[in-house]
């Protein structure tokens, strides 16, 4: 396997665990104003992702750095192609991440508000744009042999990619629910519980809706009929989606989220192996496609990106294992009378 194929692979695993791990607070924060019935429930949710939201951002920066070091040609037709849900994705993180900080600095109902207002569209608007991004990007955007764009923020708005959009808003509604059910107790347990199986069977259809999609509207599928091994994937994807019905059903919570991810991660790389050799195809002439081979890096530059890769990135999974099972305890009411607690 040569450098480029590596950083191929990497690039799709980086981008499916930052759906994995930031996955599950976008989806807290997308369902809050319609779960939390009182302030203490929206503080018991706020710090039921507090510890780890930031963390889970640095696998976004880490995708984002790797597609500018090692495609950087593919970086500079998708900050271009993509430049307007890529700046609105922007700004909402932005909002996102001022609402956890500024929140309690002002005792006010109005001022609370406020922030939780800009904590949804935050989560909400990420997990849209993702979807409707990633969808476009397994269809093939229509750009030029310059790379240039030919079509609008509407171009992007097609019913595939709206479909991916719904998609990953209920990804992560799910992913989210279910680690409020692990992170919480009584009656908002009960009820992160319930809400994570009515969104189930939903998540569920438009899973198979989009599959179908895909199989009709794109070449996602010629990878895999080419070479059968890779529909492993999916069958994964398939046993991640059973799984976390069979065990939140049998109230094994944790377990229930584990499968989520491996449902989510494994959603992510459908897409991304179904476009190899492509990062992003052109959906005008498949000429037009950035590819490993017209847009990677220098072979030297690539060799030392996975020397770093390979010293920092188990430091950063270590640094989350550490964090995840420091605060791996249910948010209690007396968790919300610490000076550090949002």
């Amino acid at each position: 396997m040569d450098l480029g194929t590596i950083w191929f692979v990497l690039w799709g695993v980086l981008w499916a665990v930052y759906f994995i791990m930031d996955g599950f607070d976008l989806g807290i924060g997308s369902f809050m104003p319609f779960l939390a019935k009182n302030n203490e429930e929206k503080r018991i949710m706020y710090n039921a992702m507090g510890p780890f939201w930031d963390g889970n951002e640095v696998w976004l920066i880490t995708a984002g750095g790797v597609t500018f070091a090692a495609f950087p040609r593919t970086y500079a037709v998708m900050f271009s192609a993509l430049y307007t849900p890529l700046m609105l994705l922007l700004f909402a993180l932005i909002l996102r991440g001022v609402s956890f900080e500024f929140r309690s600095k002002v005792d006010s109902p109005g001022w609370r508000k406020l922030w939780d207002t800009c904590n949804f569209l935050g989560s909400f608007l990420p997990a849209l744009l993702l979807g409707v991004a990633f969808a476009n990007i397994f269809k093939g955007i229509p750009i030029d042999a310059e790379g240039i764009l030919h079509g609008n923020l509407l171009t992007l708005l097609n019913p595939y990619g709206l479909a991916g959009g719904v998609l990953f808003v209920l990804l992560f509604a799910h992913h989210g629910a279910l680690w409020l059910a692990y992170k919480s107790v009584g009656d908002l347990h009960d009820r992160a519980v319930a809400l994570a199986g009515k969104l189930w069977p939903i998540m569920a259809g438009v899973i198979v809706l989009f599959l179908g999609m895909s199989f009709a509207m794109t070449k996602l599928f010629t990878n895999y009929l080419v070479n059968p091994i890779l529909f492993v994937i999916l069958l994964a994807a398939v046993a991640g989606l059973v799984l976390t019905c069979y065990y939140r059903r049998a109230g094994r919570i944790l377990a229930s989220w584990g499968a989520s991810a491996v449902l989510i991660g494994t959603t992510a790389l459908f897409g991304v192996v179904g476009i190899f050799p492509a990062l992003l195809p052109s959906s005008l002439n498949p000429a037009f496609s950035l590819t490993i081979e017209n847009s990677s890096s220098t072979p030297m530059t690539l060799a030392i990106m996975l020397g770093v890769a390979l010293v920092f990135v188990p430091v950063v999974i270590a640094y989350q294992i550490w964090t995840l099972r420091t605060f791996r305890h249910p948010v209690t009411k007396e968790d919300l009378d610490y000076e550090e607690a949002y």
